[in-house]
Order: structure tokens, then C-alpha cells, then sequence
């Protein structure tokens, strides 16, 4: 029996931009459409601190069409009709778009004529670009704003809401408008050990009322043991923060807890193994006497918001932390802990504990620094093993390796030292074999080689005994330049007796033919169609050095 298939429902109520097509196929809106009704598109809470986008301001100003269809993209992202699009990402690209309008707004003033959705295309991205060059912004923030923007164009093309050119010269989106945009992007560093000490010295100040047995969850409170967390399991903001009461998982070890975090961007679930009143998770201690861990950290604060579960609005009902609001407006209010309030609490802490790095400038303290010193921390640890690091963060091991681990104290210490050895070696030539580029390969010691002269401030010449000199060595690049001696040698074959040539110069082809290409071959040092191509080159077209115009008799060399 076949299996019945199954429809997804749709839901008409979808926003739709209402148009029509012209004579020549272009999408007209239609203009009892514009503007629509509300022109405000709200977000609701997510990760940003942005809950809503009005578009009200760029209806009116000579872009109607362009910004109604913007706008109802958007409203679509926000329905799920693009895909699963997290709310956090919709207020991006409505930060984007607001730059991308607003240049629009200047284009038709400067034309003069109103801006329809045909005006979409190349010259149009190419000048928003521009736009954004002049801005007196980073390049890094051109390409966010370009990043964001980008999206809800492109998706207005594929519905065919304008003429959409995927690939060649006349592609509306550039391929790379930025190259090479990964060098201008200097990422968060690793806090050192010192900072790392005294940052761990403020957190356990700092935390100690909530241990206070009259102890009411604050967002200072809050922060500081979210602060912890973070820096004791390497976790991102947006999973911290969304921190459910069901976070704390069963471990088939004993004494250890699973803690399990949503990771929005991947669609999966972050697990990080945490040991209860373990020595190497130690935190901050409530007597001097008890050494708490992350796992009762945690429980300790779920016990301390369970109370306000019951008046947290729905979306936050469930989260860890939570806190009465104090402010003027809305005292007494359930919210969430937010990233706007860590950094605030953050910059509080730096500057009461007077935080500072090695320059005396205050602590620059974020989750995204905490995560890099903790896999830092983990590589120092498990001695330099990438594999486990990578598990610990959630990543693959090229992604730590490329974006996460720095080099160590004692990494820069060997590196100054190899640093000295090379200087020494190239100045002595003392330790190692460092070799000179010759006409017939390469030598580690021209000047007082096994056949040089000997005399200061000579360099051997003797190319003739190159081959039987222990200081020769001939690479894959040196290919052309000994087939071009080797047939050079050939030559003279024709310009002396028999016996001469077999005394001075027949032994040169055999040793070049069953000494050097032979054992290179062997060793794989050679790869046998290099080998070919260097000698067809050099019977064509030989080394000029070796050249019959530059050397007219090889005398010069014995």
C-alpha cells in the first residue's frame, strides 16, 4: 500500500505585495496598496535590543514601491514563509535596509522621478556600495550593512518582484564586493593569565550575596554568576542567556551533570559536562571553607528565580534569569537578563574592581573573550590536543584552530629563540645547511667548499667538480639548470679528441643521468614527468648562463 501524502497547510493571511505587471512586464504595485495600513513591523523580544522597524518615514519620499515590497518581506521573514529566520536576524536586516532606503531616497531626489522595483539592478547595488564607502565607517561595517541588506533583496528577486540576474558581469549582487574583508576583521583575543586571575578575583567578590541566605535575584546578581558560567564552559551569549530550567541533564558518571544549550544558528543543542564540587571547576566560595561549582551555581540561581515564574511573561516563562525590574517605569516588572544589561554590569564591575590589561587601560570583559580564553585554557590543559578542545567549544578542530587558539607564553618564547637560531645561522652558517643558489644547483659553502680556493673573499667557480663536491645539492627547481650543463657538456663532444673527453668531461652526463636524476627518482625527490619537462626545456630552450653566447669554452671552470 502506498503512502498517502500529506499537504502542507498554508496560511493565506501571508503578506503579499499586491501588483500588477505593465506592457513591458515589469511589476507595478498596485497604488491603492501603498502605503499599507501599519506601516510599523513588530519583532517582539529577541536577542537585540531592536523590537520593532517603521517604514513610515522612507513612504512619501519618491521610493513608495521599493519600500512597500521591503516591507512586506519582511513581514514575510517574520511569518516563516522564507524559512525558519530567527528574530534577532529580521531586526538585522531591517538595520541593513534602513541604509539601503535611505540611499534610495537620495537616488530619486537626484533623478527626479520616482524609484519602481525595475530600478533594482546592478548600476543601483554598485552605487549603494559606494554609498556605503562614504560613510566614514570601517570596511568591516560596509559589509555588515551590505550583509544585511542583501537577504530581503534577494528574496524579492526570486519571487520575481524584479528582474534577477544570478551570475556574469551584469549579476545584480557583485560576487565579492569586499575581498579580502577576513584580514581587515580583528577577532577577540584570549584574556592572559594576569587578566585572567584578577577578572576571576572581581567574580568572586561579586558573587558572594547571592550565597546570603535573605540573597534577591538582581541583574548585577545575575550577571556575575552568568559571567561565570560563561568563563567555566566557554558557552555564547545567546544560549546563555536563553538558559531554560531544564538545562541541567543527568551524566552517566557520577558526580556530573550534563548542562545542554540551544544553539539557534546551528539548530542543535550544546552539551558541556560539568563536575559537581569538582577541583578543576572550582568557583567562588561563600565561606572560605566551601567550594561551589557550576552545577550548584546554577541551581542556586533557579532556586532564587523560581519565585518569579510565575509573573514572567510568556515568552520568558522558564528561562533562568530572571529579576524584578527597578527602574521608573516599569518597577517591579519580570524581565530577562539581557546582553545590553551584562555589558552594563560588566563595565561596572572593570571599574569598581579597577580592572585593567597590560597597557593600564581598563579590562575589556565580553562572553566572546571568555570563550576564547576558555578554549585556551582547555588546550593548554589537555597539552596542545586539538580534538578535545574542539568537542569542548562544539566546533570542528579547523575552526579552533583557525579562529580560537592563540599562541602561549611559552609558544612565544620558543619562537624568539628559533628566531635568534636562524639570525646566528645566517650570519655563522654554524649551525644547519643554508645553500646558495649556483649556476649548477645549489651549495652550502662557496667560499670554502671542497673545491673552492680557499682564498679570502673568493668564491668557488669550479663548477666542472660540482658533482663530486659534498656541498652540491640540486632540487626540483635546479632541473633546468643541470640539464642545460648537461647538454652544454654534450657540445663538446664534437670540439676534442676521444681520449680527452673521456678523461675530462664523459664522466659528467653518466653521474647526471645514473647518479643524481637516478636517486632523486628513487627517493621520490623528483617526480618523473618534472624530470622530462626540465630536459625538453633545456635541449630547447637552455639556462642562459649555460648558453654556447655566454660560455664559449667550459676551461674556465675546471
Amino acid at each position: 500500500m502506498g503512502k498517502r501524502k500529506i499537504f502542507a497547510r498554508t496560511d493565506l493571511s501571508v503578506p503579499m505585495v499586491e501588483h500588477s505587471h505593465d506592457a513591458a512586464g515589469n511589476v507595478v504595485v498596485l497604488p491603492e496598496a501603498i502605503p499599507p495600513k501599519r506601516t510599523r513591523v513588530e519583532f517582539g523580544r529577541n536577542a537585540t535590543l531592536r523590537r520593532f522597524c517603521d517604514f513610515a518615514r522612507w513612504y512619501g519620499a519618491g521610493i513608495d514601491t521599493i519600500t512597500y515590497a521591503c516591507q512586506r518581506q519582511i513581514e514575510r521573514f517574520l511569518a516563516g514563509q522564507e524559512g525558519a529566520v530567527a528574530l534577532s536576524t529580521v531586526a538585522g536586516y531591517c538595520n541593513g535596509l534602513g541604509y539601503f532606503l535611505d540611499y534610495c531616497m537620495l537616488r530619486a531626489t537626484a533623478f527626479g522621478r520616482e524609484l519602481a522595483l525595475a530600478d533594482l539592478n546592478r548600476e543601483l547595488i554598485d552605487g549603494y556600495l559606494g554609498h556605503l564607502a562614504g560613510l566614514n565607517v570601517a570596511t568591516t561595517a560596509q559589509k555588515s550593512f551590505y550583509s544585511h541588506t542583501k537577504p530581503t533583496l534577494l528574496a524579492l528577486g526570486r519571487r520575481g518582484l524584479f528582474p534577477l540576474i544570478a551570475s556574469g558581469d551584469a549579476a545584480t549582487f557583485p560576487s565579492n564586493p569586499f575581498p579580502n574583508i577576513g584580514r581587515k576583521h580583528k577577532g577577540e583575543t584570549a584574556l592572559s593569565k594576569r587578566e585572567r586571575q584578577a577578572f576571576v578575583v572581581a567574580l568572586r567578590q561579586a558573587i558572594k550575596p547571592l550565597w546570603a541566605d535573605d540573597a534577591s535575584p538582581t541583574s548585577e546578581l545575575l550577571a556575575v554568576a552568568l559571567l561565570i558560567v560563561a568563563l567555566h564552559t566557554g558557552c555564547n551569549t545567546t544560549p546563555l542567556l536563553e538558559m531554560d530550567r531544564y538545562c541541567l541533564r543527568p551524566h552517566p558518571k557520577e558526580n556530573t551533570v550534563f548542562l545542554v544549550l540551544w544553539k539557534r544558528r546551528g539548530y542543535n543543542s550544546n552539551k558541556v559536562a560539568l563536575r559537581a564540587d569538582s577541583d578543576v571547576e572550582r568557583l567562588l566560595e561563600s565561606t572560605p571553607s566551601v567550594r561551589v561549582s557550576v552545577e550548584r551555581l546554577i541551581r542556586r540561581v533557579m532556586a532564587l528565580t523560581d519565585p518569579l515564574q510565575g509573573d514572567a511573561p510568556e515568552d520568558l516563562k522558564g528561562r533562568v534569569w530572571l529579576y524584578r525590574c527597578s527602574g521608573s517605569k516599569v518597577v517591579g516588572q519580570v524581565t530577562g537578563l539581557s546582553s545590553s544589561m551584562l555589558f552594563l554590569v560588566i563595565e561596572r564591575l572593570v571599574a569598581e574592581h579597577g580592572l585593567t590589561n597590560t597597557d593600564g587601560k581598563p579590562l575589556r570583559i565580553n562572553i566572546s573573550r571568555l570563550r576564547k580564553t576558555f578554549a585556551n585554557r582547555i588546550f593548554e590543559l589537555t597539552e596542545g590536543d586539538l580534538v578535545t578542545t574542539a568537542a569542548a567549544l562544539g566546533n570542528t578542530p579547523q575552526v579552533v584552530d583557525r579562529n580560537y587558539l592563540a599562541p602561549g607564553e611559552d609558544a612565544r618564547r620558543n619562537w624568539r629563540f628559533m628566531g635568534e637560531v636562524l639570525v646566528k645561522e645566517l650570519l655563522t652558517r654554524s649551525i644547519g645547511a643554508t645553500y646558495w643558489k649556483t649556476p649548477m644547483g645549489r651549495c652550502s659553502d662557496p667560499m670554502n667548499g671542497q673545491y673552492a680556493p680557499k682564498r679570502e673573499g673568493a668564491t668557488c667557480m669550479n663548477f666542472m667538480n660540482c658533482l663530486r663536491c659534498k656541498h652540491y645539492a640540486v632540487t626540483a627547481e635546479d632541473l633546468h639548470k643541470l640539464f642545460s650543463f648537461y647538454f652544454r657538456v654534450l657540445a663538446e663532444r664534437s670540439r676534442m679528441d676521444k681520449r680527452r673527453w673521456a678523461r675530462e668531461y664523459a664522466h659528467i652526463p653518466r653521474l647526471i643521468d645514473h647518479y643524481i636524476v637516478a636517486e632523486g627518482l628513487r627517493r621520490k625527490t623528483f617526480k618523473a614527468a618534472a624530470v622530462e619537462a626540465a630536459r625538453e626545456l633545456a635541449r630547447s630552450k637552455p639556462h642562459p648562463f649555460w648558453s654556447v653566447d655566454l660560455v664559449s669554452t667550459l676551461e674556465v671552470f675546471a
